[in-house]
């Protein structure tokens, strides 16, 4: 560990700053442990809110990994791709974490119900853990496209821990997860890397190919009986949006959905509109001639 001041370009954008740091530190903002959502609690954080943090203050932080294809051969077998998501299943929230071996094209992932993608993606750096711990190795590279996970590694965890995992007298979130992936950091030597998972295929280079492989292993897979569950629920709930909101276009559907916390596919909203028998009637209404329309 060292101190240094931090990249502006470990900040991603000021708006997923903020988004992540209110998600680290839901359960005190709310003030209770037990109230579920928390993809819910940060997407109604405001735009570029100010934590306290500067883009230039100084951080402690974990050394950052080199790009991938600028590791020597003797350092790509200790190089590990992370990732984790999460998927609505029948009525369940199911979770997925992956690790990806490049070299040994190797994928080891774990699975549960109940928490977001943000869980997953911390469970996945627990996993990329546990087989450096059980290979022995000497030294962990990890690559990951979470700005969450790179910048806790990088910095964020020092200054819980300083706090006594703590925010305003109240446990952070995930808190058990975070206290155990620090001890196991002062007893190996990790680097981390970001990984932009937005790039053009075109300008794709071997870590962004590797960072799709470790996405694709941290997909659920879905039967089709559940995946036509999902249409329907989705159809049901966007033919709620659009009643409710008094029958307006596709685009006004969206926005008012989207402006209480809902979000729908824009396919839905105008599979709904195009068979809603209201729209159908007030479109023919205006195409029919008043008697006394003169042209």
């Amino acid at each position: 560990m060292f101190k240094e001041r931090a990249p502006s370009t470990h900040h991603a954008t000021d708006a997923m700053w903020s988004k992540w740091v209110a998600l680290i530190t839901q359960r005190a903002q709310i003030g209770s442990p037990s109230r579920p959502g928390i993809l819910e609690v940060i997407t109604d954080w405001p735009e570029g809110k100010d934590f306290g943090m500067l883009p230039e203050e100084e951080v402690t932080r974990a050394e950052e990994a080199p790009l991938y294809n600028k590791l020597t051969e003797d350092e790509k077998p200790y190089a590990l791709f992370t990732d984790g998501s999460c998927r609505i299943v029948g009525k369940h929230r199911r979770w997925k974490a992956a690790v990806w071996s490049p070299t040994q094209q190797v994928t080891e992932a774990a699975e549960g119900e109940g928490e977001a993608s943000q869980f997953a993606e911390v469970k996945a750096i627990q996993l990329a853990l546990d087989i450096a711990e059980r290979e022995k190795w000497p030294t962990l590279s990890l690559y990951t496209d979470s700005w969450m996970v790179a910048n806790a590694l990088w910095g964020w965890l020092q200054q819980w821990k300083r706090s006594n995992w703590q925010h305003r007298g109240k446990p952070i979130w995930a808190a058990p997860l975070w206290q155990d992936i620090a001890a196991r950091l002062e007893k190996l030597v990790v680097k981390v890397r970001h990984v932009d998972a937005h790039v053009a295929k075109s300008r794709a280079t071997e870590e962004h190919q590797n960072n799709q492989q470790v996405d694709q292993a941290a997909k659920i897979e879905v039967a089709q009986v559940d995946l036509d569950w999902q249409r329907k629920g989705e159809l049901f709930i966007a033919q709620w949006a659009h009643d409710t909101s008094g029958h307006q276009g596709r685009d006004a559907t969206y926005r008012w959905a989207r402006d209480r916390g809902v979000d729908l596919s824009m396919d839905a909203i105008s599979q709904v509109i195009h068979e809603c028998e209201t729209c159908a009637t007030i479109k023919q209404a205006k195409q029919v001639k008043p008697l006394w329309y003169g042209g």
